[in-house]
């Protein structure tokens, strides 16, 4: 009796197995049939929300439904990160996050409510986005060479602007000062780039390291001059400037990076079919062409590429705020 009874539990068992992943599939092959949604942690018509905009837009006429763009800002990104992470496993609600969410905030924040990489799925590295250290074009620095030891002879006077306290150009001005040795620069934190970018133009600070897309127009109008970029090798779109490295700050690069998950869970077919639709966006001439006049990075590629960063960005910044000292409530 229990002879014949075991292989019909293993037969029964082995049917499972199956029948799982071919429903997995069957679900996959129908989605999405309702609109979908992007969550965007921060405030609407900043970089993170064109970037939203023009994948979405894509990637809904590709899927045949309607992709909306949610802004849930606040707490460093936190807010909306959260939100994505307690969401339904499904695949109708995605988070297009960048380095803080998805790997900087673990080190910086005591309490977070969420752990990226156990409670997201990685869906696709969507674009890396180079920084540029900018002074105002009224400044006596001329180059990147000039500007260290500029900085050094202010010494408390001296300043650079960010974004806010835990922010790229938060944490790559603290990067600067460690591997340039300059104790006393001294960070003044604003409420996202334009109010930041704004006090250079008035001479509030001394420099800043913003992101390229804020910081171009103002470079192309002749207000802001661009000394440096912040990545390991010279751009494309920027050929006649140096990187910060190569400036006389070995081993310096600070990347910006924007990054869509899905909450922990989401079927892996489904994981495969947004990732194939957010590759197709990147790869349409008229988004590349926009993104790219916007300064971005373009990356796609598999999920795994996602993950790798994720991982890697996660280390690399938790050493720098530990030596900083820097933490958020």
């Amino acid at each position: 009796m229990q002879g014949r009874f075991l292989p019909a539990v293993v037969a029964a068992m082995m049917a499972a197995c199956v029948t799982i992943p071919a429903h997995a599939a069957d679900e996959a092959s129908d989605f999405p049939t309702k609109p979908m949604r992007i969550v965007v942690p921060y405030p609407a018509g900043g970089s993170v929300d064109l970037l939203a905009r023009a994948l979405g837009e894509r990637v809904g006429a590709k899927l045949g439904q309607p992709v909306v763009v949610e802004s849930r800002p606040g707490a460093g990104s936190n807010i909306g990160a959260a939100f994505v992470a307690k969401a339904p496993a499904d695949g109708y609600t995605l988070l297009l996050g960048t380095s803080a969410a998805l790997a900087v905030n673990t080190s910086l924040y005591k309490n977070l409510s969420y752990a990226p990489l156990k409670d997201f799925r990685p869906v696709m590295l969507a674009t890396r986005l180079p920084s540029l250290v900018v002074v105002n074009a009224s400044s006596p620095v001329k180059s990147m060479k000039e500007l260290t030891p500029y900085l050094s002879s202010q010494g408390a006077q001296a300043s650079y602007a960010s974004a806010g306290n835990g922010t790229p150009a938060h944490l790559g001005g603290e990067l600067y000062k460690k591997l340039a040795n300059l104790p006393k620069l001294v960070h003044v934190p604003y409420k996202g780039g334009a109010p930041a970018l704004a006090d250079l133009l008035g001479n509030q600070t001394t420099m800043m390291i913003a992101i390229a897309p804020e910081a171009l127009p103002m470079v192309k109008d002749g207000k802001l001059r661009a000394l440096a970029v912040t990545t390991s090798s010279r751009l494309a779109q920027f050929p006649d400037l140096p990187t910060v490295a190569e400036s006389g700050v070995p081993n310096y690069e600070l990347v910006a990076w924007y990054g869509l998950v899905a909450p922990a869970g989401t079927p892996a077919p489904i994981i495969a079919k947004l990732n194939t639709a957010f590759n197709e966006a990147l790869e349409d001439p008229k988004v590349r062409s926009r993104l790219t006049d916007m300064g971005f990075d373009l990356v796609g590629g598999a999920p795994s590429v996602l993950e790798n960063q994720m991982r890697s960005e996660a280390t690399k910044w938790a050493k720098v705020i530990k030596d900083a000292q820097i933490e958020m409530d």
